[in-house]
């Protein structure tokens, strides 16, 4: 069940899998009081829900951190090719081997055999031993998880984009704070030391005033099989009805799951909820609005796969938004990368995952003041690689965050928040029309038509 994988090697074979689990180190930045903490009695026992591009990263970031022991994984899919790169071979029963090569490496016997594979997600759920799962499924499974992980009384790291739908959004955000859980959103570039340098520059008016907020979106990577595509032999090892799950019942093609399902909106809202959930938070952040949202959504251009298509989602994408600070967000389709850029009245900054540009170019080094606004950095006091350390640290903050009991630097209200941004923004591409938002209510401004479209029925028996 993979999401986006555009971190991970393209090309991830068995013999790859294996060899990368004897190879990792720990991260360079885990702090020294961990070490104390990684008795057997006091580590934080891991299971992984979803064993596909993403889950497969994020699963070698938790290993390399001392103080957590993965017990468990699980995936629909036994194991297979056919992820984003033909090559890749992932699933539980891969997944279940990464982590035996892992702890096998520590072992004198070199030998390991402690970590269970599962094709349903409850049975983790029910195991007392299981203090935090990783959910890298597809998104139409986000909400029904994070709930049921929540009541089960799991913390949680949740891939982006948070939801799949406003409506489960909402449903989710109750469901943490109600089994007051801990909850980090995967939205990994906030953990980055050029974002959060970039937004306090911002914040901090070193481009005088904030006017514009343009965020870019990669084309789509893939194709779907176009009008008349005829249903496919169920792969065997392949549960395809649970893949299903909520969403609609629908006969299988190969590219209807595995990473392509982002293109299919009963799973996924296309490029504008994968690439737009990173580069929209970043907009969030820098304009000190991550707990609310613009006010007003206009579509200006939107391009559709062919009518017939099992791809359904936009190709390219453009809209504008305008918050109520008058600050306005451009978001669209660009081949410059992903990436937000800020513009004010003395200058711009633009901001990638792991690069900061600015105009002027000095301003690139301008120091925060002690009395200015800081953003938190995920791992205080490490030395920040720019090009490697941003995964780690964003889940590094997380697992800080369960021990402490307080909210990580994506909670679920912002990651929310800034998935609401990129489904509204989808809306409002579908319908054509200007729509106006109160994001205080999260209801739009009489409009029920599109008020419908916040939210979607799920397949018997599921629920959040």
């Amino acid at each position: 069940m993979p999401t986006d994988s555009s971190r991970v090697p393209v090309r991830t074979t068995r013999r790859d899998l294996l060899k990368s689990a004897s190879a990792l180190v720990l991260p360079c930045f885990l702090p020294a009081s961990v070490f104390g903490a990684a008795a057997p009695s006091n580590r934080l026992t891991v299971a992984c829900i979803g064993v596909g591009n993403q889950g497969i990263a994020d699963l070698r970031n938790f290993l390399a951190n001392r103080d957590v022991q993965v017990v468990a994984v699980c995936d629909v899919n036994k194991a297979s090719y056919g992820y984003r790169d033909p090559k890749q071979f992932f699933g539980r029963e891969p997944g279940r081997q990464l982590v035996d090569a892992f702890y096998a490496r520590r072992k004198p016997s070199g030998a390991y055999q402690g970590c269970a594979a599962y094709n349903d997600f409850r049975e983790i759920l029910r195991r007392d031993d299981v203090d935090v799962v990783i959910l890298a499924t597809p998104d139409h499974w986000h909400g029904v998880m994070v709930a049921a992980a929540a009541k089960a009384g799991k913390d949680i790291y949740c891939q982006k984009p948070l939801s799949l739908t406003v409506g489960q959004g909402q449903k989710m955000v109750e469901a943490v704070r109600r089994h007051k859980r801990i909850l980090q959103t995967g939205s990994q570039y906030r953990s980055g030391p050029a974002v959060r340098h970039g937004c306090e520059l911002v914040l901090n008016g070193r481009i005088g005033q904030l006017k514009t907020i343009r965020t870019y979106l990669v084309p789509n990577n893939f194709t779907g099989p176009g009008p008349g595509w005829k249903p496919m032999p169920v792969p065997e090892g392949f549960d395809y009805d649970f893949w299903l799950g909520p969403a609609p019942k629908a006969p299988y093609h190969k590219d209807r799951c595995f990473y392509r399902f982002r293109f299919i909106r009963d799973y996924s809202g296309g490029q504008m909820t994968n690439f737009g959930a990173h580069a929209n938070d970043i907009a969030q952040w820098g304009n000190g609005t991550s707990l609310t949202g613009p006010v007003e959504y206009e579509p200006v251009s939107v391009e559709w796969p062919p009518k017939g298509d099992l791809f359904n989602t936009a190709v390219r994408s453009h809209f504008r938004a305008r918050y109520a600070n008058g600050v306005e967000l451009i978001c669209e389709t660009s081949n410059v990368g992903c990436r937000a850029r800020f513009e004010g009245t003395e200058g711009w900054v633009q901001i990638t995952m792991n690069q900061l540009e600015t105009y002027p170019k000095s301003l690139k080094d301008s120091k925060i003041g002690p009395d200015e606004i800081h953003l938190p950095q995920s791992v205080p006091g490490h030395v920040e690689n720019v090009t490697s350390s941003y995964h780690r640290a964003h889940i590094r903050n997380f697992l800080d965050a369960v021990r402490a009991r307080k909210d990580p630097i994506e909670p679920v209200e912002v990651g929310h928040r800034t998935a609401s941004i990129c489904h509204l923004g989808n809306i409002a591409l579908l319908l054509g029309r200007k729509l106006h938002w109160n994001p205080d209510q999260e209801r739009f401004v009489g409009d029920a038509e599109a008020d419908q479209m916040l939210d979607r029925p799920l397949r018997v028996p599921w629920q959040i």
